[in-house]
Formats: C-alpha cells, sequence, structure tokens
C-alpha cells in the first residue's frame, strides 16, 4: 500500500497538478494540507472522477487538511484535535481506511518568534502528543501524516545556521517533536534514509528549488504496528519542477498491506 503526503497550497489553483500527480504516482491513501478552499468549494467531483474518495475540513483562504482514498471506504474519526474548543483553525482530520487510523495535520508555521504564533504552535504541538499517545494506547496501526513544520535535526536544512531563528527550528519546536517521536513512533523517511539529505520543500525565492536549497517538514510517524511494516519511501521533487506548482514536493511511503 501507498501513503502520501502532499501540501498542496491550494487546492484549486493548483488542481491541475494535483491531477497529473495522482494519475502517475497513484497513491492509495493521500493526506493533503494547506486547500485554502472553504468546505464547500472543495473539487470533490474532480477528485471522484480520478478515482479517490474524500473527506475534508476546509477553511476560508487558508490552512484545510483532507484525506483521499483509491477503492477504499473512509470512516471518519474526528476533523478537530483534542484539547481546545476555542480553536476553529482547520489543521487536523482523521479517520479509519482498511484498518488503518490515518491522521492528517497542518501543523501552524509559529513565526513571527517570539510571539503568539509560537505561543498557538507549541500548545498545538502539546496537544498533538497527547491524542498521539492516546492512539499510541489502542496497539493498532497508526500514521501521523503531514506537513508538521519542523526540521528535526540539521540533517533537515539547508544551512541550519540560517534558521536558528526561525519557529520551524527553534529548540523548543524540535524538542516537541522529538518528545512526540519518543513515545515510540517511527519517523518513517528518516528510518529509510538516516544519513541522507531529503527535503520536502523549496521556497518560491532564490531559486530555492534549483539551487536545492530546501527543508524536511513533511513527515510520516508510524505506530509500532505498522512501523515493522515499512517497506520503502521517498519525495517525488521532481513534481516541485512543474509549472504553477506548489513549494512543496509530494512524499509517500510503502507498507505491506493489502
Amino acid at each position: 500500500m501507498k501513503i502520501a503526503t502532499y501540501n498542496v497550497n491550494g487546492v484549486n489553483g493548483r488542481l491541475n497538478v494535483l491531477l497529473r500527480w495522482l494519475e502517475e504516482a497513484a497513491p492509495d491513501i493521500v493526506c493533503l494540507q494547506e486547500l485554502k478552499a472553504p468546505q464547500d468549494k472543495f473539487p470533490l467531483k474532480a477528485i471522484n472522477d480520478a478515482g479517490y474518495n474524500a473527506i475534508w475540513h476546509g477553511q476560508k483562504q487558508w490552512n484545510g487538511v483532507a484525506i483521499l482514498a483509491r477503492n477504499m471506504e473512509i470512516e471518519e474519526v474526528t476533523r478537530t484535535l483534542p484539547g481546545d474548543e476555542e480553536d476553529i483553525q482547520s489543521r487536523y482530520i482523521e479517520a479509519l481506511i482498511n484498518g488503518i487510523v490515518i491522521a492528517c495535520l497542518y501543523l501552524p508555521n509559529g513565526n513571527p518568534a517570539p510571539g503568539p504564533k509560537l505561543e498557538y504552535k507549541l500548545k498545538w504541538f502539546d496537544r498533538l502528543a497527547e491524542r498521539a499517545e492516546s492512539l499510541l494506547k489502542l496497539k493498532i496501526p497508526v500514521i501521523l501524516i503531514g506537513d508538521f513544520n519542523v526540521m528535526p535535526t540539521e540533517l533537515d536544512v539547508y544551512k541550519p545556521e540560517k534558521w536558528v531563528k526561525d519557529a520551524l527550528f527553534l529548540p523548543e519546536v524540535r524538542k516537541a517533536f522529538a518528545a512526540i517521536v519518543s513515545q515510540g513512533w517511527t519517523d518513517a523517511i528518516r528510518k529509510l534514509y538516516p544519513d541522507e539529505k531529503i527535503y520536502t520543500f523549496w521556497d518560491y525565492f532564490r531559486n530555492a528549488y534549483e539551487r536545492d536549497a530546501g527543508l524536511r517538514i513533511d513527515h510520516f510517524l508510524l505506530s509500532p504496528q505498522i512501523a515493522k511494516e515499512l517497506r520503502s519511501g521517498g519525495v517525488d521533487r521532481h513534481v516541485r519542477g512543474w509549472e504553477k506548482t506548489s513549494d512543496h514536493a509530494p512524499v509517500w511511503i510503502e507498507i505491506d498491506k493489502k
């Protein structure tokens, strides 16, 4: 089974890119982030015509997450991250697909830091940690998937010295990510490529993609019940070079599950 994550940076504006990639890569499950579309503007017909069922949590202009599945039923669990009833940002959706809990997330950026946006990010991380721990206790296959907006180590960022004051690379943010992993999760891409430079995002500015000045901020965290089924994974980085594409590239893993 092939499972992918893709921050599309506007699902309607980049629909042709998304559909082209879906046809080319043929993933079984896809988590999308940054839809930038209200609930009623999600392009469901186009997604269905491409062979995918979908659930989504939209929001006008910003955020938004979705889960797509090819030839499989999607049983929605929740579309909010527990812990803050006043949080109205569309950043989390969770579903059961083929016996796997799929949690699609778009973690806050946190910039400018310090400030209220960083505080919100760290609180969101705390809530995610609580949810992650509760999911682990179920002792079933679970994958936390999406744009975590964090580079876990210096290996995950081009010229790390330039990012030391950025909310994606602050010590407290990296510590928050590491704390979740330490609960018992496996960082799938880093497990497969322990010593290699792997990027999933390249800024639109300063020819970042052409210079390979990237970041690894899109992650899969696997529970022990499914980590043992991990077989391969990678980044479809060529998609970042397509016309009118997202600043992220799709990331994928393959697991031994039919």
